[in-house]
């Protein structure tokens, strides 16, 4: 009887799995300002490293079981191993910040990322192969995020050097992520709202679209030094001659500059993807 695979891309993912177990998987570092030594799966666990090889194996041969229910124990598997990766890590990090000075910092290494990359990308194929609804796929998406989200507010990885740095520069951390969704959402809303209105126009109007693509294409291809560049007068102009506005923060520079420029650079994408998707 011959044993059939069902799943190359898990056999892919498998391979890969295998290679990552060979790169370091923490990077430890006694301060900030050195770039640590890597540490690997056979330093860290040297009682369980050998039963790490059999990962690979696992997934070869869940990769021959067939349908959902083969899909199933891929996705528990994937998860599984997403969950205990993480939680391992946090541990570790731990021990190490306990044996050595507080300046110490452990990061993840590329084996981590790498492993990590490859349960979430087996998962994700098991539950575009469990279901075709879209919701049940968030669903499904959504709950392999419960674990690591609990163990992050739980304070599981507060040993890692990202979770130090967050911890000393707290304020600063917060500054910026705040300024990164301003831009997000305050180049989101005009894009919308300008890009939908001039795809649905074109896909009504089908000779209008070579003007206005060529129009996009042109701001899409000036450097965006150059575009901050033509905005900066227009707009220390108006808040000269408009108070108003420059008491609302528009100005030469600062955040009305980059609004502009990154809402221009969305729109041909935007458009494009309208057009296509009533086409």
């Amino acid at each position: 009887m011959s044993i059939r695979c069902h799943n190359r891309v898990l056999v892919l993912l498998a391979v890969l799995l295998a290679a990552a177990a060979l790169l370091p998987f923490l990077n430890y570092a006694p301060n900030r300002l050195v770039s640590g030594a890597p540490l690997g799966l056979s330093g860290l666990f040297p009682a369980i490293a050998p039963a790490l090889w059999a990962l690979p194996l696992l997934l070869c041969l869940l990769a021959c079981v067939p349908g959902k229910p083969g899909a199933l124990l891929i996705l528990i598997a994937a998860q599984a191993l997403f969950i205990t990766l993480l939680f391992v890590t946090g541990d570790e990090a731990a021990r190490l910040a306990e044996t050595g000075s507080r300046l110490a910092r452990t990061s993840p290494g590329s084996g981590l990322w790498l492993m990590l990359a490859v349960s979430l990308l087996a998962a994700s194929d098991a539950i575009g192969r469990l279901t075709r609804q879209p919701l049940w796929r968030w669903l499904l998406q959504a709950q392999i995020w419960m674990a690591p989200l609990w163990l992050l507010l739980s304070g599981h990885f507060d040993a890692l050097s990202l979770l130090k740095e967050y911890a000393n520069r707290q304020t600063v951390f917060d500054d910026a992520a705040a300024r990164h969704l301003t831009l997000l959402f305050g180049t989101l809303a005009p894009a919308l709202v300008i890009g939908l209105p001039l795809g649905i126009l074109c896909h009504w109007r089908p000779r209008w679209q070579p003007g206005l693509f060529a129009a996009l294409n042109i701001i899409q291809t000036v450097p965006s030094v150059a575009l901050f560049g033509l905005l900066m007068a227009p707009l220390a102009g108006l808040a000269q001659a408009f108070p108003a506005l420059g008491a609302l923060g528009v100005s030469g520079t600062g955040l009305a500059p980059a609004l502009i420029a990154l809402t221009l650079y969305a729109l041909l994408p935007l458009v494009r993807g309208v057009v296509a998707g009533l086409g």
